[in-house]
């Protein structure tokens, strides 16, 4: 069984910037290559693609939409469809090549959507179409997100329809799927994302120091927050909720990293800084390419916050709890507590910070545990061979 990998379009694989699901979609062709399975990965055409081993074969798209726009926009919009539309071109291809069980593995709604527009259904059914939702909205009560699924994510209700193999990261998704979309259970498995538990892991206290000293962070109780700024990461609700905090603690920071999807979100973000004297207690830091800087700064924090809306199953999560570091995840998001998560509201947040930072401080005890829960259940060949179980079951 040949699996076919699909990257989104978004930005070339390897990723160069902090790109969830093209990291999810990296590590998996390398888990099952690792595996001995026959993979091969189709991503969109790249002159400055990052050095790697992996079995790319290019979508060739036009020049313009070769650029990586984290805006979200019109004219990412078009790219998506563009590179979409070429990508099914160059799928049909592929299953004429590969006729004996070929699994086509999608990770992106417009990518499918489009294969299923532009692909006869006599030349899909000589291939397994599977489909993994990335999407964190599916992740609400039905009758929040019904309007908005069906007229802003119809591409995706097409595509968790009618694949073959339908992968999500949590029960609350399948439960949505199953009960308002009909879709057959005995298709659907759960299965959250992974982790480099190589790249992402505790570092000695003698390094954490020196890269404290080299942010100028020394002797400060930290608090991270990794994601797009935008609003529904919350990054400003958890600012709201610690100026007291702040107000307290002198050595009590908080720090965010992502890349700024909402200027004018960011722009808020820093007006209540300037307005509130907080400019020595919350950074911006920027963004981050995946790996060791990324690393090193849960290794640098007391620990990481969740404060999203909603979200399917954040990278971050496990990529902290890889490096030692427990995470504080927001109530209104349903996802499996693990060792290492705890969760919160925003009214008991500070409360929450002024236990696990000062009075009880984090102890080493609480990182080893984090450490051993994600090795224990996310490491990427881990994830690879539940992917494999199912895309090998019958039926």
């Amino acid at each position: 069984m040949k699996i076919i990998e699909i990257g989104t379009g978004y930005t070339p694989i390897p990723a160069q910037i902090s790109a969830a699901t093209e990291i999810v979609v990296e590590k998996l062709t390398t888990a099952f290559i690792d595996l001995g399975e026959e993979v091969e990965l189709v991503d969109i055409m790249a002159e400055d693609r990052k050095e790697n081993a992996l079995p790319i074969s290019e979508v060739k798209v036009p020049k313009m939409f070769r650029k990586t726009d984290v805006q979200l926009g019109v004219f990412h919009k078009l790219k998506r469809v563009v590179y979409s539309v070429l990508l099914a071109m160059k799928l049909r291809k592929v299953i004429r090549e590969n006729e004996n069980n070929c699994v086509l593995h999608f990770h992106n709604q417009y990518n499918l959507f489009m294969f299923l527009l532009f692909v006869s259904k006599r030349i899909r059914k000589k291939a397994i179409i599977a489909y993994t939702n990335h999407s964190g909205i599916w992740n609400q009560p039905w009758k929040n997100i019904e309007h908005v699924v069906k007229k802003k994510y119809f591409q995706e209700l097409l595509s968790v329809k009618k694949a073959d193999k339908l992968f999500l990261l949590n029960e609350k998704t399948k439960q949505n799927v199953i009960k308002y979309l009909n879709v057959d259970p005995k298709k659907i498995h759960i299965i959250g994302n992974g982790v480099d538990i190589d790249v992402f892991r505790p570092l000695g206290e003698e390094n954490i120091l020196k890269i404290k000293h080299e942010y100028g962070l020394e002797g400060k109780k930290i608090l991270l927050q990794v994601g797009s700024v935008v609003e529904n990461k919350g990054q400003l609700s958890v600012i709201e909720a610690l100026n007291n905090v702040f107000k307290t603690h002198n050595d009590f920071v908080y720090i965010y990293a992502g890349n700024i999807v909402s200027a004018e979100y960011q722009a808020r973000i820093q007006n209540h800084i300037s307005d509130n004297g907080l400019q020595e207690k919350v950074y911006y830091l920027g963004t981050f390419k995946p790996g060791k800087d990324l690393n090193e700064l849960y290794n640098i924090s007391d620990a990481t916050i969740i404060a999203s809306g909603y979200e399917a199953f954040p990278l971050v999560t496990i990529e902290s709890m890889a490096a030692g570091t427990p995470v504080f995840f927001n109530n209104s998001v349903s996802f499996e507590k693990g060792n290492g998560c705890n969760y919160y509201t925003l009214e008991c947040l500070p409360e929450l910070i002024e236990n696990s930072f000062f009075e009880n401080s984090i102890k080493r005890e609480q990182k080893q545990i984090a450490r051993i829960y994600a090795e224990q259940n996310y490491a990427w060949k881990q994830i690879a061979k539940r992917y494999l179980q199912g895309l090998k079951q019958i039926g």
